[in-house]
């Protein structure tokens, strides 16, 4: 099938991807896993768990960029394309 790579990352992207899991939201935040685990923790961000997952909705991630000033250098599309910003 045209469009889906291993692990199905060009069907995702043309999907438009709802929700990551820890390690995703993490890699598009440029924080380690841990720190994404206890930011949901804290409720600094909101997740649902569904099954065994624990998933972020991509707005979440783009809301907490928005107000956290230390963040203030990624524009949210980056984050809801998955756009590696470290270069």
């Amino acid at each position: 099938m045209q469009g889906q790579e291993l692990g199905g990352n060009k069907m995702h992207q043309a999907e438009g991807v709802l929700a990551v899991g820890i390690t995703e939201a993490a890699r598009r935040l440029g924080l380690s896993a841990r720190t994404v685990a206890t930011l949901v923790k804290t409720g600094d961000l909101e997740s649902r768990k569904i099954g065994r997952r624990r998933l972020i909705p991509t707005s979440v991630l783009e809301e907490f960029i928005r107000r956290d000033h230390r963040f203030s250098h990624i524009s949210p599309g980056e984050v809801l394309q998955g756009s590696d910003s470290t270069g």
